[in-house]
């Protein structure tokens, strides 16, 4: 390898794009190609990176797969950062699995820690943990020690766990001074800022407040029952029941939850659960039906009981019951949470990310056009879909997670 490219890799692995083409910009050469494809990347012509790290591959002698493999290594972060969720998986395990056989080692962990990104997007948290498990970062650069902790924190922080994520950012931080790069201490200082923004609101005896991610944490160990509207489930220290897939249950439940220790009426439950304007007989019967149902599920916690005007929430042994709120309660809020990382998005990836169809992710990101929230760019198959990051609270309960305690 020459001169020029080795300066112009250097200056790709401290973070200086512009230095790395001022090297290679005018050649043509497999490896001249591949640099200029991943400088090109890094400013953010990715369109341009990946013809230009196909051009590369192409260009790579049928001896040379450990470089091709590079290629698509390089391709792959691109799909990752630019949001293109549907990019064939398959293709990375294979460049994987060629840079194990070469010994490259280092962009063989590269590929594993895309991987767990991606996991993460899709809130596939067991499986990057798992992803995570099978590498050992105290023998990788600063930076793939950075991007590591940085997953680790990811992990932790939709898992509430406040703590373990706060570790692990300090972590990164430490690495990432010494790999010298500003765009990833910029990503872990991000990340970190979050841990100090409003995660959720707790609604209690009437009164609600603000919470960060350590105060939910906190929340969560202590001996209150807590309904928790971020995860649709309803939890104290020991036992998470959830009700996810029963609306009705947990309507009910968030509205008997946030009006304890008083009772609700009738009529307010039929209103919540049902929609309906009054309690006739009809609805008297509908509701009766689905307490008793919610009676069962709840059995471990807390008794319902019926009062002269509708019922009431009685805990077995917690001194405080909890309602806990997302930050901003919204149609779509799920999506604003996605498109709030700052990152470019297709209506594609997004509907991957969350487990909709696209056509209705289409309509939600035209609702939200219509209310100012997002905004797009370029027509059919390259529109993309983007909002400013909304100030003071961060989004770590809205994302797509595991239910606490599967």
């Amino acid at each position: 390898m020459d001169s020029m490219i080795t300066a112009a890799a250097h200056a790709l692995a401290l973070g200086d794009p512009l230095g790395a083409l001022k090297r290679v910009a005018l050649r043509e050469d497999a490896a001249a190609l591949a640099l200029r494809g991943t400088a090109m990347a890094q400013l953010g012509e990715f369109e341009r990176a990946r013809a230009l790290l196909r051009a590369a591959a192409r260009a790579f002698g049928p001896k040379e797969s450990m470089a091709r493999a590079r290629c698509v290594l390089a391709e792959a972060e691109i799909a990752l950062v630019s949001r293109d969720l549907a990019w064939p998986t398959a293709a990375l395990d294979t460049a994987r699995r060629t840079l194990e056989a070469h010994g490259d080692r280092v962009n063989a962990a590269h590929a594993r820690y895309l991987d767990a990104r991606r996991q993460l997007l899709f809130g596939r948290l067991d499986e990057a943990e798992a992803t995570l498990a099978g590498l050992d970062p105290e023998h990788l650069p600063p930076s793939l020690r950075a991007v590591h902790e940085l997953i680790v924190a990811g992990i932790a922080m939709r898992r509430v766990r406040a703590k373990s994520a706060r570790s692990a950012l300090s972590r990164a931080a430490q690495a990432a001074r010494q790999a010298g790069i500003a765009a990833l201490s910029a990503e872990i200082e991000s990340a970190a800022a979050a841990l100090d923004a409003s995660a959720a609101r707790a609604i209690t005896r009437g009164t609600e407040r603000e919470l960060t991610l350590d105060e939910v944490e906190t929340l969560f160990a202590s001996p209150a029952l807590v309904i928790d509207a971020c995860r649709y489930v309803v939890r104290d220290a020991h036992t998470v029941v959830s009700l996810a897939r029963r609306p009705v249950l947990f309507a009910l439940a968030r509205a008997l939850g946030a009006a304890w220790p008083a009772d609700v009426a009738r009529d307010t439950l039929v209103a919540t659960a049902f929609r309906g304007k009054r309690a006739d007989e009809s609805y008297r019967a509908r509701l009766r039906v689905e307490i008793g149902r919610l009676r069962r599920q709840l059995r471990p916690f807390a008794q319902i009981t019926a009062t002269a005007r509708g019922f009431a929430l009685r805990p077995h042994t917690a001194s405080d019951v909890a309602v806990l709120a997302q930050p901003l309660e919204t149609k779509h809020a799920d999506v604003l949470a996605l498109l709030a990382d700052g990152e470019w998005w297709s209506s594609a990836a997004l509907a991957l990310a969350l487990g909709t169809a696209q056509r209705t992710m289409q309509r939600a990101l035209d609702a939200l056009a219509a209310a100012d929230k997002v905004q797009a760019f370029g027509r059919g198959r390259a529109r993309r879909w983007t909002t400013p990051p909304v100030p003071g609270f961060a989004t770590t309960l809205l994302l797509p997670a595991p239910l606490p305690g599967d």
